[in-house]
């Protein structure tokens, strides 16, 4: 379905048809189209994903490689993430007229406007190019997460904040914060016990979200970075039309994202035994 001819590009611009015919015939490019999906889809559930046309070698054997630089990419992003979004969201709902409130709206509004590939570019200029305090790209030691990781977090901050902002405010007009709140329990405990716990459902769907999004690969700044990861392997494949690689990759990046949301349906079941409840109810 997609332009070019693999037999072709894996042959040689200079190739006989002969030789052309016979790699199509070898890869089953010859088959008809409802044929080679079956053949696809049946190694795929054995755990082929099939060969490299560049790098000759298997699709997942590269895949399983390349995963754990995204695995710790994605990880150190939604941390930084996490630890500066959920306060400023809790802050803004806590006071929602103040200036800081607006500031911080301000700051999310920016956040999750601004392109992903112009904040790394602008990161390189000032970090690595005029100020030469940190590398621009590779991953060759900690310090070359710090930029990628960066970049990523900022990008994801502004919509978890809007999200725990408003989770927070949904919580703060529930019968059971007024009633803590009347029997005089300090600030700190009814934040903490009875808001902050009230609002996780919400706020952990979108962590979740974000997790797997940043699993499947952050594309745009793995490349730009040159960070190893399953997006820049992707970058490279489609460039190359290494259409095996691309292919499993894409399957493998729907794989991570239905396993992050079932952990975070089952974390949902753990953190509300609301949640318990109601699917115990419903059987």
């Amino acid at each position: 379905m997609l332009p070019g001819d693999p037999a072709r590009l894996i042959a040689g611009p200079e190739a006989l048809e002969e030789d052309v015919a016979r790699i199509r015939q070898q890869l089953g490019l010859d088959k008809p189209l409802y044929i080679q999906f079956i053949d696809y889809i049946s190694s795929v559930l054995r755990g082929d994903l099939g060969t490299s046309l560049r790098t000759r070698t298997p699709v997942l054997s590269e895949i399983l490689y390349r995963f754990p630089y995204t695995l710790t990419l994605a990880i150190v992003a939604e941390a930084i993430a996490v630890l500066i979004a959920i306060p400023l969201g809790i802050i803004s709902a806590l006071k929602p007229g103040a200036k800081l409130s607006y500031a911080i709206s301000i700051f999310s509004l920016i956040g999750s406007s601004v392109p992903v590939f112009w904040v790394a570019i602008i990161f390189i200029y000032v970090f690595a190019v005029e100020l030469k305090i940190l590398p621009s790209g590779g991953a060759e030691s900690p310090r070359h997460i710090i930029l990628p990781a960066l970049t990523l977090a900022l990008a994801l901050i502004g919509n978890l904040i809007r999200i725990t902002r408003a989770a927070v405010l949904d919580v703060l007009s529930s019968n059971h914060v007024v009633t803590a709140v009347a029997k005089g329990l300090s600030r700190g405990k009814v934040i903490t016990r009875h808001i902050l716990r009230n609002s996780l459902i919400p706020i952990t769907t979108v962590i979740g979200i974000q997790i797997g999004v940043l699993l499947g690969g952050a594309i745009v700044t793995e490349y730009v970075y040159a960070w190893p990861g399953i997006g820049s392997l992707l970058m490279e494949s489609i460039f190359a039309r290494d259409y095996p690689m691309v292919q499993g990759i894409i399957m493998f990046m729907i794989l991570i994202f239905m396993i992050i949301n079932l952990l975070v349906d089952i974390l949902h079941g753990l953190i509300d035994p609301r949640v318990r409840y109601g699917v115990w109810s419903n059987k």
